[in-house]
């Protein structure tokens, strides 16, 4: 994976993110603090503002430049937790100018646990975590396999949507959803859905990709 993987994949996912605003906003706006979708967006526009800053850059370097951006820029819970993977994610790969399916794979797990332990969150507690752990996990497995990209990028794409769909059923331990308990049953957790849109926009990116 190339550094020009990387931004077409954050150009990709804002483009899905903005397509789906009605839907994150009205689930936020149902258990969530009602500002994630505006977070959101506001770091992807920063980010696309960056392409020809982080072109030049390999990959570790653009991971550490986009996780500090992100910290600065995105508000509320999100900025420290979705900052965190990608500085993770970018010490993980200090050493490799272009990193393989394995590498990023591991990168992307250590960058997934970075938000565990900075969120102190886990499986089941209904936040992004639902959908990013499996998703992380299934990385990791797909790269040792070999599996080819397109049938990979099918198979994360439908568990991030099961995943994603899931959290309606579980009650919220941690967040503004918390305090809901039961009420926030039958509501899909805002972030776990920009979660699987994003997963889904990064995979398309990537099929599209020459490379």
């Amino acid at each position: 994976m190339k550094t020009q993987d990387i931004v077409d994949a954050l150009f990709a996912v804002q483009a899905a993110i903005l397509a789906n605003e009605s839907q994150i906003e009205s689930l936020d706006r149902a258990i969530g603090d009602g500002d994630h979708f505006i977070n959101i967006r506001r770091g992807l526009e920063v980010l696309a503002a960056m392409r020809d800053e982080l072109e030049p850059l390999p990959p570790a370097a653009a991971f550490n430049r986009i996780g500090t951006k992100l910290l600065s820029t995105i508000g509320g819970a999100s900025g420290p937790l979705i900052s965190s993977l990608f500085l993770a994610m970018g010490k993980s790969l200090a050493a490799q100018d272009t990193p393989d399916r394995r590498q990023f794979a591991a990168a992307f797990m250590a960058g997934v646990e970075a938000i565990k332990v900075r969120g102190k969150a886990d499986l089941g507690e209904k936040t992004m975590l639902d959908v990013l752990i499996p998703a992380a996990r299934q990385l990791v497995q797909f790269a040792e396999q070999e599996l080819p990209l397109a049938e990979a990028c099918a198979l994360l794409s439908a568990e991030a949507e099961h995943n994603m769909l899931a959290t309606r059923d579980m009650i919220a331990s941690k967040g503004r959803a918390s305090f809901l308990g039961e009420r926030a049953l039958g509501h899909v957790d805002p972030g776990s859905k920009t979660c699987e849109v994003a997963i889904t926009a990064v995979c398309q990116s990537l099929l599209r990709s020459p490379s």
